[in-house]
């Protein structure tokens, strides 16, 4: 097995893997580090779950399954690139793609009959939304700015738009009968098995069995009402019209990949209600989902005149849309994946609360964000900034995260108990002793969830958070609210630990609103504070500070400590790289910047010298980070411009920073030795290089695909210059 396993993956991320990843191995290979890789990309699990459609030489492990088992080792050692957290959408295309390249894959099948369907559904849907990220995050979430990173940010700040007290932006949340309001939690004082029920008039359906808790888990139950929401999605049009302003939506249609795609189906259906009213027979036999986007369901109506006319018509009289591409009419409603909460909400306080229009200007908007368990948090940021004016990223603070996540601690909406109810009755999680732990009447419609926290994963994660408070010395608050069910239960784990360790004091427990405004006071004053939160806020958290503090949110230091001692090291997000990819392809520059691979790396180096003793190891690590520092403090990122640096550029420069800083070293003059003549090459053949790299820009580049692109043709694109090969071929 390889020292450290780099992670295959989509999109952007994976195009720059083709040119950066030889650069690592080939270096490391001097510290007799072996780097190699696992496939998580979309299409690769994809091709993994169906071998029995593939021919023989098709096939291919399933490498998920298999870091699965690695990352509870102490032997892991993993850098994790961001992977497309897949819509329905984004699966059925990239079946399309793989069926189009000569596997015989299955259709997904959008209303199964037989069993054979239901089957192939099933093993489809167990693919979409977050998949990868509870299988592999076998611990919890240390989440911070890199040093280097966030001083060059307070030395270059980013543009912010400006805030007034005038806006007219907001967010808008319901009243009740949400997630939040209607949730109910509890510990189970042993380990037991369960099973959740629904009870009818005609009789008792299971909805799923099987399920098995340790002693000490948090289990959590709630459930949405379908006619609340539905009227509160149409008020709010109605609100937003009068007020003149953008409607726009913000859900997470990838990682909650059950209950999000449902709500951004009402949603859909509540801006186009006359036309669901007149024609919903009609555009139900034409295959009309609404979860599927309004830009399917035009696809699919586009040769009704009657339906089109109506179409317009309604449109005419809604509210304008928060825009995704004004240029190409995208709107806010058009695909489930497009708005992506923890990336459109920074986005827009950023830029001063303006969304772009279908006019293509900018306008204040209505952040409609349904449930509360955490619009609170964005709601207070834009009260805040318009009562204090945009933040200032040369004297900000910095904001790191603890986030609990380890053994899919919190998996909300991803997780699979999760329902669309089919018909009125009552639902009750059952323990196999025949208690009832939770219960709910719902109604057809409604959308019930439960999800849990195991003891263990709660005490690491409270234990990591003390470690870190002392590590900094700053500000730290959990951020859990007494009166949400599920977080006071998480209390009643924090504070007898605090209280032991004599650390009541040290630590601030907030509801995630009060929390918000504490954080913002703190930064303002350019202090630093640590935010201790639970899964799902450590996602939202950890785009939100880092897009105003740095303007992005892919150049975090990501470390997961997993529980039995390995490590996974993250490189970002990735919300964005559907965007570069279309560069790419049109104009052959790739604008995805690998900072946040550059960090992982330094860190997973260093973590393995540690576990292993191995000096050479830690000698690249502080290599790496040096490396980094010159990316920043030289300009050397990767401009969005066609004609101008891209990220191959910044892999050379990185390359030749890495290879000049491990020959400056005086700590191992062998591995000086061996790195000297190479960053002479690298120097010397700058004008070249950079010549050869700027050649290829501006036509289209052809990859072979985009869910599974050509390996040679990818190579092709990603590794142009023939002298930067020759001098890295020179490492092994």
């Amino acid at each position: 097995m390889s020292d450290i396993i780099y992670t295959k993956v989509d999109e952007a991320p994976e195009l720059a893997s083709a040119s950066l990843l030889p650069v690592i191995q080939r270096f490391t290979e001097a510290a007799g580090v072996s780097v190699g890789t696992r496939d998580i990309s979309l299409a690769g699990r994809i091709l993994a779950t169906f071998p029995e459609y593939l021919s023989e030489d098709q096939r291919q492990p399933d490498d998920l399954a298999d870091l699965g088992r690695l990352v509870k080792t102490a032997e892991a050692n993993v850098i994790k690139l961001p992977n497309i957290s897949a819509s329905v959408p984004q699966l059925v295309g990239a079946i399309k793609e793989l069926q189009s390249q000569g596997f015989s894959l299955p259709d997904y099948p959008e209303a199964p009959d037989t069993d054979e369907e239901k089957a192939v559904r099933a093993k489809y849907d167990a693919i979409k939304g977050s998949a990868v990220n509870p299988v592999l995050r076998e611990g919890n979430s240390d989440r911070r700015a890199a040093k280097a990173v966030k001083s060059f940010a307070q030395a270059n700040p980013h543009r912010m738009g400006e805030w007034t007290s005038d806006s007219k932006t907001h967010v808008s949340s319901m009243s009740g009968n949400d997630f939040y309001s209607n949730e109910t939690s509890a510990t189970l004082a042993t380990a037991t098995g369960a099973k959740i029920v629904l009870e009818t008039a005609a009789g008792e359906k299971v909805l799923k069995e099987g399920l098995e808790y340790p002693a000490g888990t948090v289990v959590d139950a709630t459930y949405m009402s379908a006619a609340a929401l539905k009227d509160f999605l149409a008020a709010e049009i109605e609100k937003t019209k009068d007020q003149g302003i953008l409607f726009s939506l913000h859900l997470k249609a990838t990682m909650m990949k059950v209950s999000d795609p449902i709500l951004f189906g009402h949603a859909v259906k509540a801006f186009l209600a006359p036309v669901f009213d007149k024609h919903g027979d009609a555009m139900a036999e034409l295959g009309v989902n609404p979860n599927s986007g309004l830009g399917d369901l035009l696809a699919r109506v586009k040769d009704n005149a009657s339906i089109m006319a109506d179409i317009d018509a309604c449109m005419a009289e809604r509210p304008p849309m928060y825009m995704v591409d004004s240029d190409k009419g995208i709107t806010n409603l058009h695909v489930s994946s497009d708005v992506i909460i923890d990336a459109s909400m920074p986005a827009l306080i950023r830029a001063g609360g303006k969304g772009w229009g279908p006019d293509g200007k900018e306008a204040d908007a209505n952040c409609v964000i349904p449930d509360n368990c955490y619009a609170p948090v964005y709601d207070e940021a834009i009260n805040f900034f318009k009562e204090n004016g945009k933040l200032n990223p040369a004297t900000a603070g910095t904001v790191q995260n603890i986030g609990l996540m380890a053994q899919k601690a919190e998996e909300y909406g991803s997780h699979p108990t999760t329902f669309e109810i089919p018909e009125a009755g009552t639902v009750k999680m059952i323990l196999d002793d025949g208690t009832v732990l939770h219960q709910h009447v719902v109604e057809a419609g409604d959308i019930w969830r439960s999800s849990s926290a195991r003891k263990a994963p709660i005490e690491d994660w409270v234990n990591l958070a003390i470690s870190r408070q002392k590590a900094e010395g700053c500000r730290a608050i959990f951020w859990l609210d007494e009166n949400r069910a599920h977080d006071a239960q998480l209390i009643a784990y924090v504070r007898p630990i605090l209280e032991a360790k004599g650390l009541t004091d040290t630590f601030e427990i907030m509801a995630p609103r009060e929390a918000t405004r504490a954080s913002l006071e703190t930064i303002t004053k350019g202090e630093d504070t640590i935010a201790i939160t639970g899964n799902v806020l450590r996602d939202y958290l950890t785009d939100l500070f880092p897009i105003l503090e740095l303007a992005t949110s892919a150049k975090m230091l990501s470390i997961v400590k997993l529980m039995n001692g390995g490590g996974l090291f993250e490189t970002g997000a990735g919300g964005s790289a559907p965007k570069h990819v279309q560069q790419l392809v049109e104009e052959n520059h790739l604008r995805w910047d690998s900072l946040g691979e550059f960090c992982a790396l330094g860190e997973s180096l260093i973590f393995l010298a540690d576990a292993k003793g191995n000096g050479k190891a830690r000698i690249l690590g502080e290599a790496v980070e040096a490396a980094t520092q010159g990316i920043l403090d030289n300009g050397r990122s990767p401009s969005r411009k066609v004609g101008e640096p891209d990220n191959r550029d910044s892999h050379y420069w990185f390359a030749r920073y890495w290879a000049e800083a491990v020959a400056a070293q005086e700590d191992d003059a062998a591995l000086a030795a061996h790195f000297a003549p190479i960053a002479e090459a690298l120097a010397a053949s700058e004008a070249d290089i950079l010549s050869e790299l700027a050649a290829v820009q501006g036509p289209a580049a052809d990859l072979g695909g985009y869910y599974r692109t050509d390996p040679a043709k990818t190579v092709a694109v990603m590794r142009p210059s023939k002298t930067l090969n020759s001098i890295i071929g020179q490492t092994a």
